[in-house]
């Protein structure tokens, strides 16, 4: 017997997000139009995280179709039998100088060569030069409906999230909305000063150890990041380093304060 294909419960939630990521064949994927053509309401989210994966592919598309480099290839890696002593005591340094400015130390070693750390401030900057630059659709979720946005989040990313306040840095919660990450789902919720300043904080889980708050600048941004529990945080920011710092510092406090009992 054909099921009806205005029947919500013929889709599961990894058919709809293979429709997003454009991976079901032509049947399928014109079952789904056809259910979300029926229904608005649906029609409205799925296309919006269609339209959101389209954006993130014009971004990414371009970098992974050029040749990798000599100092990323696993060949040449392999080929490097030793580091200069010079360069290991100066990354030394500066994450034990990141470490201390932040407030809080690390709280295990090696935890520099784990893949998420490493590719987590990458993504969130790359989400944040997307996003920080819509002026009609910063947000999918907006910040009056705070509570639904962190809930809803908190579902997709299968951890208890919260949307830390800054009003302290000057800055309000503008909303939030949900990524694909390579990893799985992240969360990004925007703030903005009166200057119309903004921040965003990308959080995902990573599976990694604890970190220090580390430094990244790139593409006229600054991040400051750190994994903290299997959950990776990034606040993202054309700031001066010492203001993102105090924010990214009251972020991490207040994150804490929610976790513990």
């Amino acid at each position: 017997m054909t099921r009806d294909p205005m029947t919500r419960d013929r889709f599961t939630e990894d058919e709809l997000q293979a429709w997003v990521d454009r991976h079901l064949d032509a049947t399928r994927s014109a079952e789904v139009e056809a259910w979300l053509d029926a229904n608005p309401d649906a029609a409205k989210r799925w296309r919006a995280y269609r339209r959101d994966m389209d954006v993130l592919h014009g971004v990414f598309d371009p970098v992974l179709a050029e040749p990798v480099q000599d100092r990323l290839n696993p060949a040449a890696i392999r080929a490097r039998t030793w580091r200069p002593l010079a360069a290991r005591a100066a990354a030394a340094v500066l994450l034990v100088a990141l470490g201390a400015a932040g407030g809080w130390l690390a709280r295990g070693d090696g935890l520099g060569r784990d893949e998420a750390a490493q590719t987590l401030p990458k993504d969130a900057v790359l989400a944040h030069r997307v996003f920080v630059a819509e002026v009609r659709h910063p947000v999918e979720v907006a910040a009056d409906q705070e509570v639904h946005l962190v809930a809803w989040l908190s579902k997709r990313l299968g951890r208890s999230i919260k949307a830390p306040h800054l009003t302290g840095q000057g800055f309000e919660l503008m909303g939030g909305r949900l990524l694909a990450a390579a990893g799985g789902p992240a969360a990004q919720l925007m703030y903005q000063n009166s200057e119309g300043r903004r921040l965003t904080l990308y959080v995902r889980g990573t599976g990694g150890g604890d970190t220090a708050f580390r430094i990244q600048r790139a593409n006229g941004v600054s991040a400051f990041y750190w994994i903290d529990r299997g959950m990776g945080y990034a606040l993202i920011g054309d700031l001066e380093r010492g203001r993102l710092l105090d924010a990214a510092n009251a972020v991490y406090r207040e994150l804490t304060e929610y976790r513990t009992p």
